[in-house]
């Protein structure tokens, strides 16, 4: 799987290879942050594990757990939560009281307020309505481990927690679900209220 047919301009700073799965980068994330860091410009202001560009404008009433990067001119609103590695992209919008974990937000996406992405890879122009979420874990099941459907093949990711990887230009509608292992290509559409399963059919 290759994450450039869902993303066509992901950050250099990521040194994303087409051998990438996009289920190592997010479990890997917080290590691959840490290694940017010290490559970041005197443009981010930089303390703690958490970079954040001189640009980037964040309201009152944010949690930041490092590692962190926010690229320049992102937006972020009231309340919102990032934890466990988390990387902004240029002209990123995080609306109020969103949380977003273990995930890489790429350029001008919008995620609006009240929304949870969970270790997923999101792609640019994409918009979440509010309330939507990319969940990353299957709470419910016994066997928690997270499969993935592409080309119609099941593929094993061998790990328990990842959300979904969201191609560019993608819409997601209000209190929208993705459930675990989604996978989205370019251009995707998912309606108000919607849940999508691709493991087992929509």
């Amino acid at each position: 799987m290759d994450i450039g047919d869902f993303i066509s301009n992901i950050s250099a700073h990521l040194k994303v290879d087409k051998n990438s799965s996009p289920w190592e980068l997010t479990t890997n994330l917080k290590e691959i942050l840490v290694g940017i860091l010290p490559n970041l410009d005197d443009n981010f202001k930089i303390c703690d594990g958490i970079a954040i560009h001189k640009s980037t404008v964040i309201e009152k009433g944010v949690t930041i757990k490092p590692p962190f990067i926010a690229m320049e001119n992102c937006y972020i609103g009231a309340n919102a939560n990032f934890r466990e590695g988390v990387f902004l992209d240029k002209s990123v919008k995080i609306g109020p009281s969103s949380e977003i974990k273990s995930s890489i937000i790429c350029s001008r996406t919008a995620i609006a307020h009240l929304n949870y992405i969970g270790n997923s890879i999101i792609g640019q122009h994409v918009n979440f309505e509010a309330g939507s979420i990319a969940a990353n874990h299957y709470n419910e099941r016994v066997d928690k481990r997270i499969w993935v459907r592409y080309k119609d093949e099941l593929i094993d990711t061998g790990v328990e927690k990842f959300g979904a990887l969201v191609g560019d230009n993608s819409r997601i509608g209000a209190n929208g679900v993705l459930s675990p292992g989604t996978i989205l290509t370019k251009n995707s559409i998912v309606k108000r209220l919607e849940l999508i399963n691709q493991q087992h059919g929509n």
